[in-house]
This record gives structure tokens, C-alpha cells and sequence, in this order.
């Protein structure tokens, strides 16, 4: 027990070293640019106040969603998702598969869960003792299941999912504006820069403003940063905007989840403004604000499934929700929560991103939803 103890806050450490790297390299940057750069290197007093404005707008907002994306606690399943006591000691003394997925499917009838492994067993989690609701995985890292987990983030020294992926997103937005502006503004004195090196020991040197100061060293190391985090952190915000869009978690686009008809990558989208409104919330004004408004509890989502053509295979959907009624139905039709409604419902304020899609669809297709992901 010890060493294993030992071991698990040795990790934790460890955990934080990218997050200081980070830290260290945002002080210096700040140090760099107010002081070295415009303090004591840029003359123009009107240039000096405009770039300082805006320097710490973008500052104070990307230290603001940093700081909430690193501290906001993973979201966890609810007691509700947990065996009871007899259950639980039924499961661990039952041996044979087929009737520990018996226990589980009893103790799942009337949970929000939609979704099975590949095998359409009931995901259960040994580690955490609970029936994973959907779209929920366990982190190894972390070591606790987390609500519509995309990922364990090492510069965060955190899981992104349900709780903060707003505030990962806007950290990566804020970056990379942060680093867009002082490339952007560091460019011409680091060419003057460049400029005087050339012809250092030319009488015939061109004027610079930048003094012969350590300021010089700052505004080189400046842009070199800046534009290197700038470039890597483009592919990353393109690629969670495109999940965004998507309604995938990183896992999910890597493993699609498993619906009772099958794996389906698009079974949670429900167009793109609605897809983005499921993570940034109904009110604007708090979009670019790290302030947490997703809508729904993070245990279950709304979905609509279409196979082929909506208006032939109402008819299907609704057989195969019959089909599989009954008292082992590992799928209850829970009702949907108050912003899955809003989400599934016609709003004449967000039209829908789905190609093709008209009101009649809308309507015929509102009251086929489920909810799930794959393990």
C-alpha cells in the first residue's frame, strides 16, 4: 500500500510540471512585452497605451479560462449510477458473465443510459464500482469516471470533459489570439532587430530604434515563441472546433459509439447550431466568457437517429423501441431533461445544420431520441 501511495503522489508532481512550464513561459511573456517592449523600447506614447489595452484583454482572458479549465473539477456520475449493496455483492461473487450482465441490466432498466459495449454488454466500470452513463469514460490518469470525457490533458494536469470543455475551448481560442497579437506586434521591431545585426559593423548602419539593450534578446524570443505555440495550437483548436461541430468528443471520433442498431459517429449531432449551443449554452453573451453555461447534466444527451430517409423508417423506429421494451430492456425511454427539449425542439432563432433537413423531418423525427456512447 505504501509504495503504491508514494507512487500516485509522485505522479501527481509530475503532474504539474507542464503546468508551471506554462505558467513560467506566460510571466515571461508578460515581463517581455509590457516592460522590455513597450515600456522601455516602443517611444510612440499613442502605439505604447494601444498595444497595452489590448495585451492584457487578451491576457486576462487567457489566464481566466486557463485557470478554470485547470481547476474545474471533472463531473463524476451521481449516486444513481452506483450498484446498490446487495447488487454489488451479487456482481462480485457471481463468476459467469452472462449473469453478472443480468445483474447489471436489472440495476441499468431505469437509468438514462441508451448505449453498450461493442458486444452490447452493459458498460460497468470495475475500478469506480458503477454502471458508466453514456458518453462517460473512466480516466486511468485521474483515476475517476468522467462525464463526456475527451480527453486527459497534461498541460492542464486535468480531464476535459462535460464539466470544462467550454473553458478548453476558449483556452485554446485565447492562446491563440495571445500569441497572434504579440507575433503581430513584435514583427517589425524584430526586423529592425535583424536588420541592425546584418550591418553592425557597416558605418553606414541604419538608424534603429531598438536600443543596444537586453531588450533585444526579449523581442527575438518573443516572436520565435509566440509563433511557434501560435502554429501548434491552430491544428488543435481547428480540429475541436470541427468536433464542436461534429457533437464528438476526441474519443468518439475515434471510436464511434454504439447505438442498439450499431456504431453511428453522428448519432449525437443535431445540427451545428445546436451542437454548439449543447456546449456554449442559449445566452451569447456569455459564449467568449469562461463561465459555465453547457446545457444539460452531462449524464445523458439527446440524439436523433436516422437510418436512410427519415419519413420511410418512422415506422421502424418505433417497432424497434417496442421490440426491445420489456422487463431486462437495458434502454428505458427516459423523459428528456428541460434544455434536451429546447435542443430537439423547432426554434425558429437556430436553424438546424443538417443538410436537407425540413420541419416536417423536424417534427416526425423530435420524439425519436436516445442518448449514448461507446465505451
Amino acid at each position: 500500500m505504501a509504495p503504491s501511495h508514494v507512487l500516485r503522489c509522485c505522479q501527481r508532481v509530475v503532474g504539474w510540471i507542464p503546468v508551471l512550464f506554462i505558467t513560467l513561459v506566460v510571466c515571461w511573456s508578460y515581463y517581455a512585452y509590457v516592460l522590455e517592449l513597450c515600456i522601455f523600447t516602443i517611444k510612440s506614447d499613442t502605439e505604447k497605451a494601444i498595444y497595452l489595452v489590448f495585451f492584457h484583454l487578451f491576457f486576462i482572458m487567457f489566464v481566466w479560462s486557463y485557470w478554470k479549465t485547470i481547476f474545474a473539477r471533472p463531473a463524476s456520475p451521481t449516486k444513481e449510477f452506483c450498484l446498490s449493496k446487495s447488487d454489488k455483492e451479487l456482481y462480485e461473487r457471481e463468476e459467469r458473465q452472462e449473469i453478472q450482465q443480468e445483474i447489471l441490466r436489472r440495476a441499468a432498466k431505469d437509468l438514462p443510459i441508451y448505449t453498450t459495449t461493442a458486444t452490447k454488454a452493459i458498460r460497468y466500470c470495475e475500478r469506480c464500482q458503477l454502471i458508466k452513463p453514456d458518453r462517460c469514460h473512466h480516466c486511468s490518469t485521474c483515476d475517476v469516471c468522467v462525464l463526456k470525457m475527451d480527453h486527459h490533458c497534461p498541460w492542464v494536469n486535468n480531464c476535459v470533459g462535460f464539466s470544462n470543455y467550454k473553458f478548453f475551448l476558449l483556452f485554446l481560442m485565447y492562446s491563440l489570439l495571445y500569441c497572434l497579437f504579440i507575433a503581430a506586434t513584435v514583427l517589425q521591431y524584430f526586423i529592425r532587430f535583424w536588420t541592425l545585426c546584418r550591418s553592425k559593423y557597416e558605418e553606414s548602419c541604419p538608424q534603429n530604434e531598438l536600443p543596444d539593450t537586453r531588450a533585444k534578446f526579449h523581442v527575438l524570443f518573443l516572436f520565435f515563441v509566440s509563433a511557434m505555440f501560435f502554429i501548434s495550437i491552430l491544428s488543435l483548436f481547428s480540429y475541436h472546433c470541427w468536433l464542436v461541430s461534429k457533437n464528438r468528443s476526441t474519443i468518439e471520433a475515434f471510436r464511434a459509439p454504439y447505438f442498439r442498431t450499431g456504431p453511428e459517429k453522428d448519432g449525437f449531432s443535431l445540427g451545428f447550431s445546436k451542437n454548439l449551443r449543447e456546449v456554449f449554452g442559449d445566452e451569447k453573451k456569455y459564449w467568449l466568457l469562461p463561465v459555465f453555461k453547457s446545457l444539460g447534466d452531462g449524464c445523458s444527451f439527446p440524439t436523433r437517429l436516422v437510418f436512410g430517409d427519415p419519413e420511410q423508417n418512422v415506422a421502424a423506429v418505433q417497432a424497434d423501441i417496442a421490440k426491445h421494451a420489456g422487463p431486462s430492456q437495458p434502454f428505458p425511454a427516459r423523459p428528456l431533461s428541460e434544455s434536451q427539449n429546447r435542443l430537439l425542439g423547432s426554434d425558429s432563432h437556430w436553424a438546424d445544420g443538417s443538410a436537407g433537413e425540413d420541419h416536417t423531418q423536424k417534427e416526425e423525427t423530435r420524439n425519436h431520441v436516445s442518448v449514448c456512447v461507446e465505451s
